[in-house]
């Protein structure tokens, strides 16, 4: 191979790796559950594709969005960190007020949610679950 060929499969290796990074942090995301709170909608060790656009735009590591054009509706699967710190995937019960919402989890008995540590802030959300395997 010449050194254009080498240089020009390097540089499509690089732009592939930060367009990964890039959607990785700001679009989409993938994550294994653990628990059994959502179940039977979601058992454990289920994979999620995780939409963070659905609701706005914020920055990667950041709890506050630059621009939001949604809020989770009730019904909506969302992923957040709890007021504990701890990433959660529970579902949208309901908003109260512009800010914060009820997370239940589907399996009421083994679920760790809001009923324990009451309304989420709406910029907690990392995203909306869109796909379950």
């Amino acid at each position: 191979m010449s050194a254009s060929k080498n240089s020009a499969v390097a540089l499509a290796i690089l732009l592939a790796f930060a367009t990964a990074i890039i959607m990785k942090l700001f679009c989409f995301d993938f994550i294994i559950t653990e628990g059994r709170s959502m179940s039977p909608a979601i058992e454990n060790g289920s994979l999620l594709l995780v939409n963070k656009l659905a609701f706005g735009l914020r920055p990667p590591f950041s709890y506050v969005y630059i621009l939001r054009w949604a809020k989770p509706r009730k019904g909506d699967i969302v992923v957040f960190w709890t007021p504990l710190g701890d990433l959660a995937v529970k579902r949208c019960a309901e908003l109260t007020g512009d800010d914060r919402f009820i997370a239940l989890g589907d399996n009421e008995p083994d679920s760790f949610d809001s009923r324990s540590y009451g309304p989420v802030p709406v910029d907690n959300i990392v995203g909306k679950a869109m796909g379950i395997k």
